[in-house]
Parts: C-alpha cells; sequence; structure tokens
C-alpha cells in the first residue's frame, strides 16, 4: 500500500509497528477496504483523493496529507483544489466546534441566535465546485461529530445534485481513512 500512494516505505509508526510484526489480518482488510472505497463508482478517482485529503488534513497524518496530494494531482487536481481542501477542512473545524457547542447548550436562544462572527468566503465560490465542496463539508462535520453540520451539509450536497449512493460512498471513504489514519 505505500508504494500505491508514494509513502515512504521505511515509514513507521507504532500501531502499524505492532500490527505487522504479527502478520495480523486487519492489514490485509485495511488495504482492501483502502482500495475498494478510493475505487467507488460514485466519486471520480480525484474526488476520492480530495475527499481522502480532507480526512488525512483532519487527523494531521503528514504523511497520508502527501500522499493523497500526489495522487489527486496525478488524478488532475489543480494547486488550487488542494488548497481549497486544506482551507474547507480548517473552516469546517471551525465551525464543527461552534455549532456542536450551540446543540449542546440544547436552544440557549443567545447562543443560537448570536452570529458566528467569522469570516468564511472560501465556502462562497470554491474552485473544486459547489457540489464536492459541499460533500467534503459534511465528510469533515461527520468525522468530527457535529451533528447540525452533517445535517445542514447533506441536505446543501443533494440540492447541488447529489445522490444519497454518492454521499454514502463519501462517508464510508472517509470512515476507512480515518482508520488508516489510526495506524499509519
Amino acid at each position: 500500500m505505500f508504494a500505491d500512494f508514494g509513502i515512504d516505505p521505511q515509514h513507521v509508526s507504532k500501531s502499524l509497528t505492532s500490527l505487522a510484526a504479527v502478520n495480523h489480518k486487519y492489514l490485509r482488510d485495511l488495504k482492501l477496504n483502502v482500495a475498494a472505497m478510493l475505487g467507488s463508482a460514485n466519486l471520480t478517482r480525484k474526488e476520492a483523493y480530495l475527499i481522502a485529503l480532507s480526512v488525512a488534513v483532519n487527523e494531521k497524518n503528514d504523511a497520508l496529507i502527501s500522499a493523497f496530494e500526489a495522487q489527486a494531482t496525478k488524478e488532475g487536481a489543480t494547486p488550487d483544489e488542494i488548497a481549497e481542501t486544506h482551507g474547507c477542512t480548517s473552516v469546517m473545524n471551525l465551525n464543527n466546534v461552534l455549532y456542536r457547542f450551540r446543540h449542546y447548550m440544547h436552544g440557549n436562544e443567545y447562543y443560537a441566535k448570536t452570529p458566528a462572527g467569522v469570516r468564511m468566503s472560501i465556502m462562497m465560490t470554491p474552485a473544486m465546485g459547489k457540489q464536492l465542496f459541499e460533500l467534503i463539508s459534511l465528510v469533515v462535520s461527520a468525522v468530527n461529530g457535529c451533528e447540525q453540520c452533517v445535517n445542514s451539509h447533506e441536505h446543501s450536497v443533494k440540492e447541488q445534485g447529489a445522490s444519497e449512493a454518492r454521499i454514502y460512498d463519501a462517508i464510508r471513504l472517509a470512515a476507512v481513512i480515518k482508520s488508516l489514519c489510526a495506524v499509519i
């Protein structure tokens, strides 16, 4: 798998070392899951790698960030789209914290009605297109566990024409990449 993504074969992590030391069957499953999700019929390869990149950025996994940037570029992603994936992930982290707080406060009127007061112009005219930007926003929100953001972005991405199968494949890909981040 390292060769497929251009990761240094000498790269090690405690989890990877532990699993590899006993030739654990989970590594085979993980490799198969990653390959299956990146090959989704409902996502282009470029989209799949940008979604994978957003999860790697969210999880701060430098090895996978470099790998998925390179793979997305090979699939035609522009420098603007790569940078926008980083920016989208960052702004979703901002929103996920804010909206989870509002949700946790169970309808506190002041928190619910007070504007966030933060700039998010990245969301207005994304280089990658509105549907993919919203799909990545949904993915990051799901990974971060923000119910309000998940509901909002799922609705928005459907308005942009995405099918439930496309949405579900993006979420499944995010789940697999998050599990990959835990090992790599």
